[in-house]
């Protein structure tokens, strides 16, 4: 393993990876070049290449990482249990690195934490009784639902418990309540209720998935 010294402490591939994940929380994945993550770590770009040999290295590794982070299911539990913490995990986990979203199934060496982790889903389903092909439309299914849902949430102009009203009063404000009954409908007596967060409605949705679902 090579080990650079920086100002900073030992650079070691972990280190550079780690250092990937958080340009791009900071920036987005945009942001990360080669230049920008070495600034970041306080080295010489050329310093990253004793630890990865190009940027879809560093790519494969941080979608790793991110799997990684996400909680596996445990097969021969009860399969709608296990995926349905395995999803709100995941849920937690896109929401702290949205830029992930759009790579975690583009990636063509994935990683052992990316294979373990599906290994543990697929795993899931067929000691639930799924059969192959079921078991791929299950998969499929819900990471639609789950990668979808968090496009849509960290989307939106709002976030958390009663800030969904601010902006539904900013919007109401400006088009005739008559022409749109329907949407008024909808923010006065639902979006702008002090109780209200758009987040309470994965787990709905996700229970309406599972639901679906049978061996």
């Amino acid at each position: 393993m090579h080990v650079t010294q920086t100002g900073r402490g030992r650079l070691t591939r972990d280190r550079v990876l780690a250092g990937a994940v958080e340009v791009a929380d900071d920036a987005g994945i945009g942001a990360l070049t080669m230049r920008a993550l070495a600034d970041h770590l306080g080295v010489k770009p050329m310093a990253l290449y004793h630890h990865v040999a190009h940027k879809d290295e560093i790519l494969d590794g941080i979608v790793d990482l991110v799997f990684g982070e996400i909680e596996l299911p445990i097969p021969g539990g009860d399969w709608a249990d296990e995926l349905r913490r395995r999803a709100r995990s995941a849920r937690t986990v896109l929401r702290r690195h949205p830029w992930a979203i759009g790579l975690l199934e583009n990636r063509v060496t994935p990683g052992p934490a990316t294979l373990r982790h599906h290994d543990a889903v697929l795993g899931t389903l067929r000691q639930a009784g799924f059969s192959v092909a079921m078991t791929a439309h299950a998969y499929a299914l819900l990471d639609a639902y789950v990668y979808g849902f968090v496009v849509q949430e960290i989307s939106l102009p709002f976030e958390g418990q009663g800030t969904a009203g601010e902006v539904a009063q900013t919007m109401l404000a400006q088009f005739p309540a008559d022409r749109y009954p329907h949407l008024m409908e909808l923010m006065t007596e639902h979006a702008m209720r002090d109780d209200y967060d758009f987040g309470d409605e994965f787990d709905y949705g996700l229970d309406l998935v599972i639901g679906a679902l049978s061996p």
